[in-house]
């Protein structure tokens, strides 16, 4: 067979190859081992070589592509069987929203737990812990997450809980979102697979809350939480109200962030890094009676794995159900605030600057104002809801006094 050969190198390694020309150039490949390819079966392959190049194409290149389309081939079977739980770190980790550094310590712990496979013993109670909603998506391909997977879920977990599994699927379809913005993963998902009408139909309807203090329930209230035996969530729930902050905002208050001084406060928001409100009179006193507790920067401090303060429903419903009240969540104070600070004659502006909502051209035409600006409306504020609370406050008799514990 003209062509084929027999290489022995210096080592007395052996092979057959071919060799010819294509287009002026010397082509040659190697065939195989003599203790593989019998003579016959060398000659019938170089004969095939041979066939190729007289057709004019490089044998070579065609053994090139159909690596390069065996790869392909054998890549998109392992994305196939990527699997969400094996993706879902990734999106913790890198997912975060637009516009933000990183998820808000609280949201990334509920995703956490809306994934975790449960059986962990519960932190209260006895028994272990359920799986959380998603975990079961956990262990589905990316291909796999269609309208019918889905909903086949979402109607599984609407049993145990219709509004929680709700909740799941809002979270879900962020992870779908991101997905399909990775290249890699943007050919396997259904961006809209969680947003399909048989799946809609099946949402718990939402009401939007409206729950707030009314001023005839402003001293119950105020009462019931004064008497809280658990000062650190007393002294939290009545700065909510007094300033409209987001209950995780002023959780997360640093004694860094509290400026007695210059009478100011630095507080975390939610559409920018950080916002600063003037500290007015009553509750720069309130925070000076709180201890300052050694090795921990949290103002609201607690002995909890945080170090902070996280959960105040169980003291929050003490101190309603001793006012009288009912269904008031602490976001309602938030509301409160509003109300309270438009009955006190505040600015709509001033009111929105210091809950740190979104810039609008809504009311006053929204301008912002400085610390100084602020202030004597915060106050105004603050004196309207002391009034009302029946609280007696004469700033200039007042002191602050921090104390340090161990």
């Amino acid at each position: 067979m003209p062509g084929l050969g027999l290489r022995v190198t210096a080592t007395g390694a052996r092979s057959y190859i071919f060799e010819s020309r294509l287009f002026g150039k010397t082509v040659r490949m190697t065939i195989g081992s003599p203790k593989a390819w019998d003579l016959a079966k060398a000659r019938t392959e170089a004969a095939r070589l041979k066939t190729v190049i007289d057709a004019g194409q490089d044998p070579r290149e065609l053994m090139a592509e159909a690596r390069s389309a065996h790869e392909a081939r054998a890549a998109a079977a392992a994305a196939q069987a990527v699997t969400v739980g094996e993706v879902w770190p990734r999106y913790l980790e890198e997912g975060r929203p637009k516009r933000k550094d990183a998820w808000k310590p609280r949201y990334l712990a509920d995703l956490q737990a809306m994934a975790a496979p449960g059986g962990e013993k519960k932190k209260r109670g006895t028994g272990t812990t359920r799986p959380g909603p998603l975990f079961p998506l956990m262990a589905l391909t990316l291909s796999e997450l269609t309208e019918d997977a889905l909903k086949s879920w979402f109607d599984r977990e609407a049993l145990a809980g219709k509004h929680q599994a709700a909740r799941a699927l809002m979270m879900f379809r962020g992870f779908l979102r991101w997905c399909a913005a990775r290249p890699e993963y943007r050919a396997l998902v259904d961006r809209d697979a969680g947003t399909a009408a048989s799946i809609v139909e099946a949402l718990p309807s939402s009401t939007r809350r409206t729950d707030a203090l009314e001023a005839a329930q402003v001293p119950g209230w105020w009462s019931g939480v004064e008497q809280l035996g658990n000062r650190t969530a007393s002294v939290y729930l009545r700065a909510l109200l007094l300033t409209g902050a987001r209950r995780e905002e002023m959780a997360a208050l640093r004694w860094e962030d509290v400026d007695f001084r210059w009478r100011k406060l630095t507080i975390a928001d939610k559409v920018e890094a950080t916002r600063t409100i003037p500290l007015t009179d009553y509750l720069t006193w309130l925070l000076g009676t709180l201890p300052r507790v050694k090795g921990n920067e949290f103002v609201f401090a607690s002995r909890g794995k945080g170090g902070r303060i996280t959960d105040t429903r169980a003291s929050h419903a003490k101190a309603l159900l001793s006012a009288g009240i009912q269904g008031l969540t602490t976001h309602g104070l938030r509301r409160s605030f509003s109300l309270l600070g438009e009955a006190a004659g505040a600015p709509a502006g001033a009111i929105a600057q210091v809950m740190g909502h979104k810039p609008s051209a809504t009311a006053e035409g929204y301008r912002p104002r400085s610390i100084d600006a602020l202030r004597p409306f915060l106050q105004q504020v603050e004196r309207h809801i002391l009034g009302l609370a029946g609280v007696n406050f004469d700033p200039e008799q007042q002191t602050i006094g921090l104390r340090a514990v161990k």
